[in-house]
């Protein structure tokens, strides 16, 4: 499911970068910024006895936000 759901956000941050301007950039750095910080939650996590399952579902919880933020702008 998270492949399918983050289909969305990749689809609207593509033409976001697309347009370019001052929000293509602010997209761009806004992406980089959110994948380290997933990136370190998701170690985090594992590293702390989590599961994968818990990390899939931060992702999850990480793309609805992300798609209702692109497509309310």
């Amino acid at each position: 499911m998270l492949a399918l759901e983050a289909q969305k956000v990749i689809e609207q941050r593509l033409v976001r970068l697309a347009w370019g301007g001052e929000d293509g950039e602010a997209e761009m750095q806004s992406m980089v910024v959110e994948k380290i910080h997933a990136s370190f939650e998701a170690t985090n996590t594992l590293l702390s006895g989590g599961t994968l399952e818990t990390v899939i579902a931060r992702y999850r919880e990480h793309v609805s936000v992300n798609t209702e933020r692109l497509l309310s702008l």
